[in-house]
């Protein structure tokens, strides 16, 4: 079993499926740091890391649903990796949740059951 704390969620508490993951990972006996990162948003170079771990694309990772996407012309090709990086720390509603970090991986719990492969 990890020590307390070594796995940590981005959390949005709104959220079923966020809320489910979180809930799954307690059933089996696990508290992980949990950050709501929309009232405390991850840095740029904390978002690159999650790509990095997630081993995906910046678009990949964001909720191209929501109001802001539109609103700020994220689907615009001639954006930089960076800029998209930068649009998701500035605006943390578009990233996709929850996001789950544990033994140097990552994984969206979308379903939640995806994380249960990095534990």
């Amino acid at each position: 079993m990890p020590a307390k704390h070594t796995i940590v969620i981005w959390h949005n508490p709104r959220c079923s499926k966020s809320r489910g993951t979180l809930a799954l990972l307690q059933e089996r006996g696990i508290e992980p740091a949990t950050v709501d990162y929309q009232k405390n948003p991850p840095s740029a170079a904390e978002i690159e890391r999650a790509l990095q771990s997630l081993g995906m694309q910046p678009r990949e990772l964001m909720r191209k649903g929501e109001t802001a996407y539109a609103e700020l012309g994220l689907d615009d090709a001639r954006l930089t990796r960076q800029q998209l990086i930068q649009a998701m720390a500035a605006h943390p509603v578009l990233i996709e949740r929850p996001i789950v970090f544990a033994n140097g991986k990552a994984a969206i719990g979308r379903p939640p059951e995806n994380v249960l492969a990095i534990l």
